[in-house]
């Protein structure tokens, strides 16, 4: 890819990582080395990946169809790959509405890609980064899209693990959730260590390139979710979460371990 304003290309960015390891073309040799020597420490993440985008439209399916969620925030969005949030959501509800933010300039780039809404509904992008929640819930774009007095499904996928501790990703997640009205759903997908051999895990190797990365724990999973009400069938392994449809036998979680859950806020 040629030399783009605003993107250091020598420097790896997790989205442009994911994008490598999915097939996409949006990343440069920084990124591709990168996701190298992260699949060298965990040899199943692009079936983890995949898995997680097919999570994501299981989701959007049911907070949209089940839940008759019209509002959609999608937190860490990452390059473009169909179908995306807009398009699984508005194929059900063509007056849905969505608002994805991320803060790698090159999603910025592609982001003609995602504001395809249909005739009746909306898509948009931030540029952002999650760490800053109040800038994010009273961007003009964000304003002139959702309403934030009216239900809301907000979601992080992929995304959380490059929170460390010490950037309070709990208190991050908190904010987002205060802001929304009641009725709102909280979506979580989030990977964890708790089912690997030891030594497996692509931590190590982000951290090297330059990216913070923190597996979590099922306990730890579930400070995301504290005080709002869990919907069925609770906290589970992401390729388990409503996966019936999804081809058998399910990856298993020695090998693909990420934890998914839907909570509603009161």
């Amino acid at each position: 890819m040629e030399e783009l304003p605003g993107i250091d290309t020598s420097v790896p960015h997790s989205a442009r990582i994911y994008d490598y390891i999915l097939g996409g073309q949006a990343n440069f040799e920084a990124d591709r080395q990168a996701a190298k020597a992260a699949i060298a420490g965990n040899p199943h993440l692009p079936t983890a990946m995949r898995e997680n985008r097919a999570l994501m439209r299981r989701v959007v399916a049911f907070l949209a169809r089940e839940a008759g969620i019209r509002q959609f925030l999608d937190i860490g969005s990452g390059l473009p790959t169909s179908p995306n949030v807009h398009e699984i959501a508005q194929a059900i509800t063509p007056g849905a509405r969505v608002v994805y933010v991320d803060n790698d300039p090159i999603v910025a780039v592609h982001a003609g890609t995602l504001l395809t809404g249909g005739a009746d509904g909306a898509a948009t992008y931030i540029h952002a980064d999650l760490r800053e929640p109040d800038t994010i819930l009273s961007d003009p774009r964000l304003v002139g899209v959702l309403d934030l007095s009216r239900p809301v499904a907000l979601m992080f996928f992929g995304v959380l693990q490059f929170i460390p501790d010490e950037d309070d990703p709990y208190g991050i997640v908190a904010r987002f959730v205060a802001a929304l009205a009641a009725g709102s759903y909280l979506a979580v997908q989030h990977p964890t260590r708790d089912f690997y051999p030891q030594g497996m895990g692509a931590d190590d190797s982000y951290r090297r390139s330059g990216i913070p990365f923190q597996y979590r724990t099922a306990e730890e999973f579930a400070r995301f979710i504290a005080g709002l009400d869990l919907v069925p069938p609770g906290i589970q392994l992401m390729t388990e979460w409503r996966a019936e449809d999804e081809p058998q036998p399910r990856p298993p979680a020695s090998e693909v371990g990420a934890y998914a859950a839907i909570a509603r806020k009161r």
